[in-house]
């Protein structure tokens, strides 16, 4: 998070939003694996694979464009 928030100060922010929704798609995966928050494991758990679907697809636009 802190790397993402880094990539922001320093004006990049196409890698700071790869390194924030990393970040946060590992959050949310460890929220989805606390017992206390059981009743709500199925919307964590998609919001954590919505996170790391566009974590990939960021990566793949971030390897396409930005280092040709």
């Amino acid at each position: 998070m802190l790397v993402g928030f880094y990539q922001l100060y320093q004006h990049d922010y196409l890698e700071a939003s790869l390194y924030l929704l990393a970040a946060l798609s590992f959050m949310f995966n460890s929220l989805a694996a606390e017992p206390q928050l059981a009743a709500y494991k199925k919307p964590l758990v998609i919001i954590t694979w919505t996170l790391m679907i566009a974590t990939g697809l960021v990566f793949l636009y971030v390897l396409q464009f930005k280092f040709r």
